[in-house]
């Protein structure tokens, strides 16, 4: 064999192995790709994709309410690879399905490339959403309709939403039978969210998030692909009967990532949040700015065996001992005087800013300072006792 076969033969051994290879790098079947319009011909819109590969999109699929094309030379043009190798040669792409006597054939091509399709919720029944697609009625159980479990599917009804086809047959004459779902495109688009959020996620960090769910001790909120559990302590600083009096499903609002515990065997992966953490605590000002013998009005937010709190600003709480709320009498709970909710006036008799205290009672300033005169009084007589000088009512009558 001569040397330039042998050459020939070597380049067409290292082309076999190249051209696998770089047909592996380029669009995947039912993947979304960004391209520029290079040429417009016949009832094609050419797309270059880059990497020397290049799409075709059906002219229809670009046009605007008015029926005229809505894409000139060198837009950009979004959409999803429905062929990697098509009849031209090129790859074919699909912006969605539209109705028409092609129609069956295209969900078909969606159903086998994976594509999601758009289709409109017309109804609800028991087992789910009645949806149309591309003119065909489709079908999507309830359980598939989010990731989380829906209760009321009614105002899905009336949307247009995206879906998987995850069952094609056809059905009596030209009737299909289609079944959609929303959650495994849901869960699709978050795994692939979730993954490049993971790759920054650290404590302290500050994000925005949307609210997807409410319970009693707080509300779950979507980071991206990630959720995390918002607890009702950390919803703010004031106090909160239930997380739906500040917050509601779908609203978005920004947290701090106060703490993250990895998944370990059975336990799945816990990220705590909070709302409160960026907030400047009320202590700050209002708490600091308090004085001794201040009145001031609160309410009272939570009453036990051994006295009352009283919040005097959202936030700031101080207890009124059993022993300051009978005016002077013995009472055997604070409920004998007082309930939860009642507004009341008080007066501050601490404050210490560094533990976050505040000593109150119901008495009123001008009676606070005359006890404190009887205890010093008091004070100096048993230690007059103590050194034996005399009774206490020696003392009172000037026989000392």
């Amino acid at each position: 064999m001569s040397e330039a076969n042998e050459s020939n033969d070597d380049f067409a051994a290292m082309l076999a192995e190249f051209e696998p290879a770089a047909r592996g790098t380029g669009p995947k079947k039912g993947q979304m790709v960004k391209g520029r319009v290079v040429n417009i011909s016949g009832s094609s819109v050419f797309l270059d994709l880059g990497g020397k590969s290049e799409g075709a999109i059906d002219r229809e699929e670009l046009l605007d309410a008015d029926g005229e094309l809505s894409v000139k030379l060198g837009d950009s043009v979004e959409a999803r690879v429905a062929e990697v190798d098509g009849p031209s040669g090129c790859i074919v792409l699909r912006r969605g399905i539209t109705k028409g006597s092609n129609a069956g054939e295209a969900l078909r091509g969606a159903y086998e490339a994976g594509i999601p399709v758009e289709g409109l919720a017309t109804g609800l029944n028991k087992g789910g959403l009645e949806v149309e697609v591309a003119g065909m009625r489709a079908f999507c159980p309830i359980s598939q309709i989010d990731v989380r479990f829906v209760e009321d599917a009614n105002h899905f009804v009336g949307q247009k939403h995206q879906f998987k086809i995850t069952k094609l047959e056809q059905g009596r004459g030209k009737n299909m039978n289609i079944v959609l779902s929303r959650r495994k495109l849901l869960e699709e688009e978050n795994a692939a969210q979730a993954a490049v959020l993971r790759e920054t996620l650290k404590e302290g960090m500050v994000l925005k998030g949307r609210v997807t769910t409410l319970k009693d001790y707080g509300a779950f909120v979507d980071l991206g692909g990630i959720e995390g559990m918002l607890h009702i302590s950390e919803l703010g600083h004031g106090r909160i009967g239930h997380p739906s009096e500040v917050l509601s499903v779908d609203q978005t609002l920004d947290v701090k990532v106060m703490k993250i515990e990895p998944a370990v065997g059975r336990k799945e992966e816990r990220i705590s949040l909070s709302v409160k953490a960026l907030h400047e605590s009320p202590w700050a000002s209002f708490g600091e700015t308090l004085k001794t013998g201040t009145q001031i009005q609160g309410t009272v937010v939570r009453l036990q065996p051994f006295g009352a709190f009283i919040e005097l600003a959202p936030g700031v709480e101080g207890l009124a001992h059993i022993s300051e709320l009978g005016a002077g009498k013995r009472i055997n709970h604070p409920r004998d005087v007082l309930a939860e909710g009642d507004s009341v006036q008080v007066t501050v008799l601490s404050v210490d800013p560094s533990a976050q205290r505040i000593s109150l009672t119901l008495r009123s300033p001008d009676d606070i300072p005359n006890e404190q005169a009887d205890r010093q009084a008091v004070k100096e007589v048993n230690a007059a006792n103590n050194k034996g000088l005399g009774t206490f009512a020696d003392l009172l009558q000037g026989k000392l």
